[in-house]
């Protein structure tokens, strides 16, 4: 009896501690490690998923997330090597890989997003002051980032953090020189297409000049060459015309009058000739 007694009491007691908060037991997760701290101080390191013993009320434990986080932090001011000022908005992705020494160090994320703000904002300070406005903007941003990525990584490590990737979300001129600059592009652009229509003006001409040159030596040539075709045709006319009068001037002299009648003497035609007039021979013979 009291053996029974006192399993049901060490039962109600097992049961109290629970409902106290004060379970030997814990679960670790898959995407948790754990530290177990016994009156402030670490004294195990859990990297393993699965059910856990502690110490109630003496050991506590604390869980870290083990996957990639978020680390965003607010717009901050950086000065580029041509004396320009952005407004840089970045972000990296960061994770926890060795708990001990993140407790060690920080005790919590929020501290540790602290100290990352610090690094992350030391390094971009330094790499893209090494640069120029317009390398920052189009031509070197990946090789910044990957650069400022790994030295930021280099000094995270030390606190049991890898980051993972750095990379900016915007780059912004500050308010009071936005106005300036793009008036200031504005006008670069309004020189750039004032030579660009300048050019394509004098191309333009040039090509007309060209082309009327061009039109003219074809016209030239297709003159030259229709009236050396016509000298041939009317020098080869004369010459069948000659070799058949040639052969019987004055058949060729009666035809050719025989069609000079056909031409003018018709009910319209009017002629006031002597009998005796040269014309009228072939019919004065008939």
């Amino acid at each position: 009896m009291k053996k029974q007694n006192l399993i049901i009491g060490l039962g109600v007691g097992l049961l109290l501690l629970i409902l106290m908060g004060g379970s030997p037991f814990f679960v670790v997760d898959l995407i948790h490690t754990a530290i177990v701290v016994q009156l402030g101080k670490p004294v195990r390191t859990i990297t393993e998923p699965g059910l856990k013993f502690k110490i109630p009320f003496i050991q506590e434990v604390i869980q870290f997330d083990k996957r990639l986080l978020d680390y965003d932090s607010d717009p901050q001011d950086v000065v580029t090597k041509d004396k320009k000022t952005l407004v840089i908005d970045n972000f990296a992705k960061w994770r926890i890989v060795d708990p001990l020494r993140f407790y060690e160090a920080f005790r919590t994320e929020q501290a540790a997003r602290a100290r990352l703000d610090d690094i992350i904002y030391s390094e971009l300070r330094v790499d893209l002051g090494l640069q120029d406005l317009s390398e920052i903007i189009s031509k070197n941003r990946s090789a910044i980032m990957a650069t400022v990525t790994r030295i930021a990584n280099e000094k995270a490590s030390e606190y049991g953090i890898e980051i993972k990737d750095v990379r900016i979300k915007r780059a912004d001129l500050p308010e009071e020189n936005e106005k300036a600059v793009f008036n200031r592009m504005k006008a670069e652009r309004g020189r750039e297409a004032k030579r660009y229509r300048s050019e394509g003006a004098e191309e333009a001409q040039k090509v007309r000049s060209k082309a009327e040159k061009e039109k003219e030596i074809l016209l030239s040539e297709a003159y030259k060459q229709q009236q050396q075709l016509m000298g041939q045709g009317d020098a080869e006319a004369f010459r069948i015309y000659a070799e058949a009068y040639g052969q019987d001037p004055q058949f060729f002299e009666f035809m050719r009058s025989m069609e000079a009648y056909r031409k003018v003497l018709n009910q319209d035609t009017t002629l006031v000739l002597t009998p005796q007039s040269e014309f009228f021979k072939y019919i004065q013979q008939n």
